[in-house]
């Protein structure tokens, strides 16, 4: 692992020690499945982060807004109950939100570390010079890594209180075994009585669900489409982008979104780096995403059957979005 150091921040790079070898035979698993499929960490390069942040000021796209709106409502309640001195969050992005979070830590005088461990090298770098500007005294470590994948590589605690965030609604992109073997790996990393913040979008409207993946100005297309490039650099292939269209709709059965890229001819792909021509049908699709929406009884399941227990559950007032503050039992 290489890491570097400049003053408040401490970088740790993972991701750039994961074998490229097993990395290309699992993106080769994903297209030969029925569907093909691409996992969604690979939407985000720094292209893909930069299209993300526009995709969560949508006037379509309610679950970033109606979470933030949220946590600034509950951030100093949060604080004060966990007594956090240190904040980690899987996934933080541009640390929008997290920064209400950060806040309440301040002015309760309590704020030490800020843990950001994300898939994009650019985006936690920016983020890291962001927030030691912003704070005092704060140490920034960001981890640039695949947290689904490489938790272990999640630094041991100051030896504070450790409030743990999962926020945006990721866990989704789970399947329910899968979301509850990696919040299985998560509570592995955290001692007994370390705090977990886990937001998930609610079941509601499918009309109200497909239009916020399905945005009017197109920023959602072009986000899904933008892996294909990411799997073009990656295995030197020449998927073109243009010759695929977006889709995405809900599956009552499952209570999950899906994400798909539908290719608009017969064509044939090559992806040299996986020894693989990829021979697809007019209207043939490729799976990159899937978002389960959740309820109160299944959150509560699934944190229990996690090594956690629910402490409060927070909802806005038309019960679209939630966040759940849990404890490591």
């Amino acid at each position: 692992m290489k890491e570097a150091r400049d003053e408040r921040i401490t970088m740790s790079l993972p991701l750039a020690s994961q074998d490229p070898v097993e990395v290309r035979a699992g993106i080769r698993r994903g297209l030969m499945r029925a569907p093909r499929e691409i996992a969604p960490k690979w939407f985000y390069d720094d292209a893909g982060s930069e299209l993300f942040e526009r995709i969560c000021a949508l006037p379509e796209y309610y679950p970033t807004r109606t979470e933030r709106a949220l946590l600034k409502a509950i951030a100093p309640d949060l604080v004060a109950r966990t007594g956090a001195t240190e904040l980690v969050e899987m996934g933080p992005g541009a640390a929008t939100k997290t920064r209400l979070l950060l806040d309440a830590m301040s002015e309760a005088r309590t704020l030490r570390r800020f843990v950001a461990f994300d898939f994009s090298d650019g985006m936690v770098r920016r983020v890291a010079r962001e927030l030691v500007r912003e704070y005092g005294g704060l140490h920034v470590v960001g981890v640039v890594g695949d947290f689904m994948e490489q938790l272990p590589e999640l630094p041991a605690d100051d030896a504070g209180a450790r409030l743990v965030a999962f926020l945006g609604g990721t866990i989704g992109n789970f399947r329910p075994a899968e979301a509850r073997d990696f919040l299985q790996r998560v509570a592995a990393r955290l001692r007994p009585g370390d705090s977990f913040l886990l937001g998930t979008d609610l079941v509601k409207d499918p009309a109200r669900l497909e239009a916020a993946y399905n945005d009017s100005a197109g920023v959602t297309a072009a986000f899904n489409r933008n892996v294909l490039r990411v799997m073009n650099r990656m295995l030197d292939g020449d998927f073109d982008p243009d010759a695929f269209r977006h889709r995405a709709f809900y599956d009552a059965s499952q209570h999950w979104i899906e994400m798909r890229l539908v290719s608009e001819r017969s064509q044939t792909v090559l992806l040299p780096a996986i020894e693989l021509e990829l021979h697809l049908r007019d209207g043939e699709e490729i799976r990159t995403e899937i978002s389960t929406k959740y309820d109160r009884p299944r959150v509560q399941q699934l944190l229990g059957g996690s090594g956690f227990r629910l402490l409060e559950w927070f909802t806005d007032p038309e019960e679209l979005f939630a966040l759940s503050l849990a404890q490591r039992v």
